[in-house]
C-alpha cells in the first residue's frame, strides 16, 4: 500500500501561480510513474501531468506550457507548478500512483493510488 498526501492547494486570482506536492509514504518506489488529475464538480476526472521514474513527463493538452510537474525521488514527493492560472482550472486535484503502469498513462483506471484531494479555486 502506498499513502498519498496533497497539499498547497487554495483560492488565487486568475493569472495567478500555485505550487501543490503530494507526499508519498509506504510500499513507495522510485520505479512507479506518479501522476495528477483533477475533477471539477459534475465533471469527469481529467488527466493534468505524469512523471516516470527518470523524469519523463506528459502533460494534458489544457494544461501544457503552463504547469510543470517534477518530482524528488529523496523524500518521495511529487509536485505540480501551476502557472497562469484560469477559472476553468477550478478543481479538486488528486495526486495518484501508477505502480504496474510502465508509460505514463493519461487515464486514471491505471492508477492504483490516490490521496485525499486538495481544492484548486481560481477566482476570475
Amino acid at each position: 500500500q502506498v499513502q498519498l498526501v496533497e497539499s498547497g492547494g487554495g483560492l488565487v486570482q486568475a493569472g495567478g501561480s500555485l505550487s501543490l506536492s503530494c507526499v508519498a509514504s509506504g510500499r513507495t518506489s522510485s520505479r512507479y510513474v506518479m501522476g495528477w488529475f483533477r475533477q471539477a464538480p459534475g465533471k469527469e476526472r481529467e488527466f493534468v501531468a505524469a512523471i516516470g521514474r527518470f523524469g519523463d513527463t506528459s502533460y494534458g493538452n489544457s494544461v501544457k506550457g503552463r504547469f510543470s510537474i517534477s518530482r524528488d525521488n529523496a523524500v518521495n514527493t511529487v509536485y505540480l507548478q501551476m502557472n497562469s492560472l484560469k477559472p476553468e482550472d477550478t478543481a479538486v486535484y488528486y495526486c495518484a500512483v501508477g505502480a504496474v503502469i510502465s508509460y505514463l498513462s493519461d487515464d486514471y483506471r491505471r492508477y492504483d493510488f490516490w490521496g485525499q484531494g486538495t481544492q484548486v479555486t481560481v477566482s476570475s
